[in-house]
């Protein structure tokens, strides 16, 4: 747990050396971190504010009997980016991080019987879409292709620029209509796969950055060459661990970090951000306020009485939310030796793949039947539980809050059972004896915990008109001195794409020395 700090010391200024521009950074999830170690590069005094006691925001932990759960992001992928951020703070990653390829990358498996593994070598990775379905080999060389495509257009180029100017959208026009950004991930994997089950395994990707296969653009693709081209990889300590790394940087860069601490508003002065009003009434000036915030909460909430040009109420009310999680994390007693056949990652697919997306997407009902994820770091990371024992976390995408009619409290209890029954059938067979400790994460959690609008698990969904010069830019056109990072805002979710909103931030933000 991090120290309470009292608020009048952070915001006194440095009174050893010139004084340096004040930038508060509202949020340490890991967007808020990135910015705030980029703006501690660039000069300036960076004050964090965050209402949870620890750093990371979705991507902290909850300590429990001995367990680490990590609540949110378990893989990383690209270490290029973390080592890209901690060099621009004149530092090495790699002394901070340790990070553990993983390879295996994770294991599918079907209620038939069916797996499908995905893993680094491309060989063994076309012997296992020839398991499945061998008229489909020629499909998945075509498909590694497609993504490569994408993903230099749409990680390294559009990913890693700003695009708050729509200049910056038409110039790119011409490649979205070439690459056929219209289409969905789905329709790319079924113009290149026959088999339906291989259409899942190289469609899925984008649930886990909260978008409907269905329906968001293909552009998504690029993840499979993305895992391919730079691998899987965990943080040794968690996403949590990584978190308090990076808060350790921007202390050491002279920053603060105020944790247990709640902001009530963005202040403004004719059209400009002047800094943050806490919930306990003290006021923060700053000359730069950068918003980790969801993006609608930004906009609705800490901007609730600034009218806004683009953002308005009604605008976000019709903006479309990502899907919400149903999350059970638990620990087992002495079970680091059972389940020898389960890894660090599994999906494990419900008989309906489409029916099920449509369900959770559009109808916004709560289905009997469910996909899950489970992660199982313990296999890795020993520090995550008592010797000889396990830590679990095993997610379910549901609806969003904004769709109604599920009713969590009456549920919670009934949704878990049928997750233990899934688990107990098809991966965990005699988990409901080994169960030491539990919590359970539902959408009411994401909403309460993270204020998410929704309580959706990953911001804005990123469908092609949500994406790019559509999404709340980095830079905020609703008043001066504002800028905004993480999973809502450009270019997305996703620890890749939450870094680099911080990246993308960093070639907008004026170095400390010509802020007046």
């Amino acid at each position: 747990m991090m120290t309470r700090v009292d608020p009048l010391e952070s915001f006194l200024p440095d009174l050893t050396g010139p004084a340096k521009p004040h930038a508060v950074v509202v949020g340490a999830g890991l967007g808020g971190l990135a910015a705030a170690m980029r703006l501690g590069a660039k000069g300036y005094r960076v004050t964090v504010i965050d209402r949870l006691d620890v750093p990371g925001g979705r991507g902290s932990a909850i300590w429990q009997d001995g367990h680490r759960f990590d609540l949110g992001p378990t893989i990383v992928t690209v270490p290029q980016l973390y080592r890209d951020l901690w060099e621009a703070c004149g530092l090495d990653f790699d002394k901070d991080v340790t990070l553990k390829p993983l390879d295996p990358f994770y294991e599918i498996r079907w209620p038939d019987g069916t797996t499908f593994t995905a893993q680094h070598d491309t060989d063994a990775l076309r012997a296992e879409v020839a398991k499945i379905s061998p008229e489909d080999v020629k499909g998945f060389d075509k498909f590694l292709k497609d993504s490569e495509a994408r993903y230099s257009f749409g990680f390294e180029n559009l990913g890693r620029r700003p695009m708050n100017k729509l200049w910056d959208l038409v110039k790119v026009l011409p490649t979205f209509a070439k690459l056929r950004a219209d289409r969905s991930v789905y329709a790319h994997a079924a113009k290149r796969f026959k088999n339906e089950k291989l259409r899942m395994a190289f469609s899925f990707h984008p649930l886990f950055i909260g978008g409907d296969p269905l329906h968001v653009t293909s552009v998504y693709i690029l993840v499979s060459f993305l895992e391919k081209e730079y691998g899987v990889h965990y943080a040794m300590g968690g996403i949590a661990g990584m978190a308090a790394q990076m808060a350790k940087v921007i202390k050491s860069q002279g920053g603060t970090m105020l944790m247990r601490t709640g902001v009530d508003k963005i202040t403004i002065k004719d059209g400009v951000a002047t800094g943050v009003k806490l919930t306990s009434g003290l006021e923060v000036a700053a000359d730069v306020v950068v918003s980790n915030a969801d993006a609608g909460h930004t906009y609705d909430t800490l901007m609730a009485d600034v009218p806004k040009k683009r953002w308005s109420p009604a605008k976000l009310k019709r903006t479309r939310y990502s899907m919400s999680l149903f999350v059970w994390y638990f620990g087992t007693k002495g079970t680091a030796k059972d389940w020898s056949d389960v890894g660090h990652h599994t999906i494990l697919n419900a008989p309906r793949y489409k029916g099920l997306l449509k369900d959770i997407f559009i109808k916004g009902k709560l289905a009997d039947d469910m996909s899950l994820y489970v992660h199982r770091p313990s296999v890795t990371d020993p520090s995550v539980a008592p010797e000889g024992d396990d830590s679990f976390y095993v997610l379910s995408p549901v609806p969003h809050l904004g769709h109604g009619g599920v009713d969590w409290k009456t549920e919670e209890p009934k949704y878990k059972a049928k997750m233990l029954k899934v688990l107990e059938d098809q991966l965990l067979p005699g988990l409901a004896d080994k169960i030491s400790t539990e919590v359970v994460f539902t959408p009411e959690t994401f909403r309460d915990r993270y204020l998410s609008p929704y309580g959706s698990g990953f911001s804005i969904e990123p469908r092609i008109l949500q994406s790019a010069w559509f999404r709340p830019h980095n830079v905020s056109e609703e008043v001066k001195g504002l800028y905004l990072v993480g999973a809502g805002t450009h270019p997305g979710a996703g620890v890749p794409g939450v870094i680099s909103t911080a990246e993308v931030l960093g070639k907008l933000v004026p170095d400390a020395e010509h802020v007046k």
